[in-house]
């Protein structure tokens, strides 16, 4: 007997339909799978083997075949393990088939007949939601990830008997119920609040002028000067995800099985500088996100980044300019989304000192300029913002007065983010940061003092191209800060501020 039970799979962040057929007749005893199946598909013969058996079924003697059609798209993961225990069940006959339930079946089987959770269930769902599929079966364990895909009917099993009850109708579960989205969902960060951070208020300006307008930014000092706690402050201030936001970061999370419930927060991603080109950009045998794409519509913090493979950075070039990252393999070409927001730290010596004003530097010139060049200018020309952090004083440490709190700079965050977004939504770009040269020709003109100030800085420190048009857009943000519509001189002389960093550094 011929049984078939519908599923879903996925290739990169898009779900694809593909049904389970399992045919059963007489002969002798054996199991093939075909159908593009993978490693842990085919070994799905033992896990649902012991299953059925630990369920109270009775496993088939006889010659059984499972396809997986579409037969010519490769099919990975663990996920086809409950269809297809299903599927053998109602072809047995141990279960009829002509009354089960048309739903999707998705889930990995434990020998005991437990149902597990599976990767990347979220996107395959949406999918299949727009196809027209409308009662899903799924692990409990993924619940948290269906609460807010409307339209479906999602129903959660823990186990393989569980899961036959429901579908040949033996029992009734309850859906889970969708809930709606809440964009002001007020996020935790006490931990990491700028009210904390002593003194540093130049850079905490550039952080809020960075966070305010989506720009790429680099703090560089002597150790113990505060840069890695002005970057985890900055999830504190940044504006709150939107549904959007928080689906395409969810889809990605779930694809690379990091995914515990729905995202309500901007991701942090902090690789370490041991991390390998393929833990960064993303790839591996099945082509999965790297750290570019799991801080997408988040941060990106990259500490001590002179001590990254320099060959590993320069991958970096390519995302940031975009906003996304192709990863592509012999069998398989993925494009992942990869719009973050970079924070990058660094001493500007081995000792940690040259150019501090409380320390004394101990690197000879040839040092310095060995560690400094191991970041090439392309890739300083795609960070915005360039700024120095020295050492705080004892007197701002002993200060009892809190700073400004990250909910202040957080509205004043909002408002500019507002502006642009009125400015920008209609071309489809969210921040000054997404801005296309088009784009700054229209909304970044200055008066003719503005002018003359770029054209001679422009001219002394020996700017590119891409320097020059992200002055302006870090120009054009900080006048969104100051809520005006056109951009002043003041505007443009505090751009050009955060733009000589490369140039005093790099000898």
């Amino acid at each position: 007997m011929l049984a078939l039970i519908k599923s879903f799979g996925l290739r990169g962040l898009d779900g694809f339909p593909v049904q389970a057929e399992i045919d059963m007749h007489s002969g002798m005893p054996s199991y093939d799978i075909v159908g593009l199946a993978d490693t842990a598909v085919k070994e799905s013969k033992e896990r649902v083997r012991s299953a059925i058996k630990n369920s109270g079924y009775q496993y088939p003697v006889a010659a059984v075949v499972v396809n997986l059609a579409p037969a010519d798209i490769k099919k990975e993961g663990s996920l086809y393990d409950l269809p297809i225990a299903v599927g053998m069940l109602a072809a047995s006959k141990q279960i009829p088939y002509d009354t089960l339930r048309r739903a999707v079946v998705l889930g990995e089987l434990s020998l005991n007949g437990e149902v597990r959770k599976v990767n990347g269930l979220l996107p395959m769902l949406i999918t299949a939601v727009q196809q027209g599929e409308k009662i899903f079966v799924i692990p409990t364990a993924n619940a948290g990830e269906a609460v807010f895909i409307e339209g479906a009917t999602v129903y959660t099993v823990d186990t393989l008997h569980q899961a036959v009850d429901f579908l040949t109708g033996q029992t009734e579960l309850e859906p889970i119920a969708i809930r709606s989205w809440k964009s002001d969902l007020d996020v935790n960060h006490s931990d990491n609040d700028f009210k904390y951070i002593k003194g540093q208020y130049a850079a905490k300006r550039a952080m809020e002028i960075a966070v305010a307008g989506g720009h790429n930014i680099i703090m560089i000092g002597p150790p113990g000067a505060g840069k890695t706690m002005l970057a985890r402050a900055v999830p504190s201030i940044m504006p709150n995800l939107t549904f959007e936001e928080a689906l395409e970061v969810a889809k990605i999370h779930s694809v690379s099985g990091q995914l515990d419930g729905f995202i309500y927060e901007r991701p942090f991603r902090s690789p370490h500088h041991s991390s390998t080109m393929v833990a960064l950009t993303g790839g591996g045998n099945k082509a999965r996100p790297g750290e570019v794409s799991l801080a997408h519509n988040g941060v990106l913090f990259l500490d001590e980044l002179p001590e990254y493979n320099r060959q590993t950075l320069e991958t970096l070039r390519q995302p940031l300019e975009d906003g996304v990252i192709t990863v592509a393999r012999n069998a398989i070409s993925v494009t992942y989304p990869a719009d973050f927001m970079l924070i990058a730290s660094m001493n500007p010596c081995p000792c940690g000192n040259y150019g501090s004003a409380t320390a004394e530097c101990k690197c000879t010139a040839s040092q310095i300029h060995r560690y400094l060049n191991k970041l090439s200018g392309p890739l300083l020309d795609r960070i915005d913002i360039h700024i120095e952090v020295d050492n705080v004083s004892y007197n701002e440490l002993q200060e009892d007065n809190l700073a400004e709190a990250s909910a202040v700079i957080r509205e004043r965050v909002n408002k500019a983010r507002d502006i642009q977004h009125k400015r920008l939504a209609p071309y489809g770009r969210r921040c000054n940061a997404q801005m296309t040269s088009a784009d700054i020709k229209k909304f970044c003109k200055l008066d003719k003092q503005s002018t003359f100030l770029l054209e001679d800085s422009f001219k002394k420190l020996n700017l590119t191209a891409r320097a020059y048009n992200r002055i302006l857009k870090v120009a054009r943000t900080i006048a969104d800060l100051d809520g005006v519509e056109n951009i002043s001189v003041k505007h443009v002389a505090e751009s050009l501020q955060y733009r000589q960093l490369d140039r005093k550094y790099r000898v």
